[in-house]
């Protein structure tokens, strides 16, 4: 089962920083985010799905983000996961989900 998850995206202008401060929009990982057809993944990534029975996929910016920093950076599973946690910019709004 898929939910297109639409709601609650922040701008980048509105996601804060744990510690204080704003993200730099300069930053590759928000340049990336904004370069994704996200509404395109998503539409496909829905499609595998069946829709009314399963649990609930993970949403298509978490699973399609996570794989690429995976593979732009090379890295183990367990690494990346890792990186996600402790780099804010690679859970930029409008890029990876960070639930």
């Amino acid at each position: 089962m898929y939910r297109i998850h639409h709601n609650g995206q922040l701008s980048i202008e509105e996601f804060h920083v744990p510690f204080g401060g704003k993200l730099n929009p300069d930053n590759r990982w928000v340049l990336f985010s904004s370069l994704m057809p996200w509404e395109a993944l998503e539409e496909t990534y829905a499609s595998q799905f069946n829709p009314t029975t399963g649990a609930p996929a993970k949403p298509v910016r978490l699973a399609f983000g996570a794989l690429l920093i995976k593979q732009r950076l090379g890295l183990t599973d367990e690494e990346a996961v890792g990186q996600i946690r402790e780099n804010v910019y690679m859970r930029v709004p409008r890029g990876i989900d960070s639930s």
